[in-house]
């Protein structure tokens, strides 16, 4: 395998000033973890939550999980005071809400390089009409971006509609990100499920943003994990289907030809992808020990 697939099934929000609930997060099997400075944080913590979030990262130990930290927006001072912190904490990326144009990602960028950040990703958020409206240029504009992470309610609210269990009012901009990521190779996530005690809605949302082409979700509590990781998670018959075709082209290849064949059905090239990726889900899904997973 030449290329190293990172799953984000899930993508977990924590308020950064709520020390218990990112003590919790060590534990947790999630994919990712956001610390959030900025929509969860009242305006009188945030000075709390940085401080908070520099005594939490002394034990840098959150198990398998990405490390992520969403700032405030870059129009005030509390952003660039965000970004002062986070360029030093031992995380993975910085996440960038409300972006709306390549231009601003590439200033958020050249903010947080200048902070002393340039060793790390940076992932965006997407959460309004006109975000959507330039998808493509966002997500064209830098190698940096490691991942589009959608807000759906703040983008229902902009296009003043009601959230339904089947979504049908925002999946045309739910697709139209999918389409303008998959364009650019860029990993796309979809936005939380904000109804907590509903779980057949919660099922449903996760399935339905697998099938919209998401590679994961982010989650607003614990209880969301076990439905967005199954949901994300191959199942036995795509794993064993996606390691025989790794065998069948490799063999295929090593006979001189592009095509393999297996149970009389064709395998094109354009699979080899695909099958890596499922089976690095599947090596990372056992590293963070969710074997139960793997065997439904």
């Amino acid at each position: 395998m030449t290329q190293r697939y990172r799953p984000r099934r899930t993508m977990l929000y924590v308020p950064a000033h709520i020390v218990k609930h990112i003590d919790k997060s060590r534990s947790l099997q999630t994919d990712s973890i956001i610390f959030d400075l900025q929509e969860s944080v009242p305006a009188s913590e945030k000075e709390n939550a940085r401080q908070t979030l520099i005594r939490a990262f002394q034990d840098e130990n959150f198990g398998n999980s990405e490390k992520v930290v969403r700032i405030n927006l870059l129009d005030s001072q509390l952003g660039f005071d965000d970004l002062a912190l986070v360029a030093k904490l031992p995380i993975d990326a910085v996440m960038f809400p409300r972006i709306e144009s390549a231009e601003q990602v590439l200033q958020s960028i050249a903010a947080l390089d200048e902070a002393g950040g340039s060793d790390k990703s940076i992932m965006v958020n997407i959460e309004s009409p006109l975000g959507v409206l330039r998808a493509e240029e966002i997500a064209a504009s830098s190698e940096r971006i490691s991942a589009i992470v959608l807000g759906t309610t703040d983008l229902a609210n902009a296009l003043k509609i009601n959230l339904t269990k089947d979504r049908i009012g925002l999946v045309n901009s739910l697709s139209q990100v999918v389409l303008a990521a998959r364009a650019y190779h860029r990993c796309v996530v979809d936005g939380p499920h904000l109804e907590l005690k509903d779980i057949h809605a919660c099922e449903f949302s996760c399935r339905q943003a697998r099938d919209l082409g998401f590679d994961g979700k982010t989650i607003i509590h614990p209880i969301q994990l076990a439905y967005t990781n199954d949901a994300f998670t191959p199942s036995n018959h795509d794993v064993s289907r996606a390691k025989k075709i790794l065998v069948a082209l490799k063999e295929a290849q090593e006979h001189g030809r592009s095509i393999a064949i297996i149970n009389d059905q064709l395998v094109e090239p354009s699979l080899h992808e695909w099958a890596i990726r499922v089976i690095n889900i599947f090596e990372q899904v056992e590293l963070l020990g969710q074997d139960d997973l793997l065997t439904k």
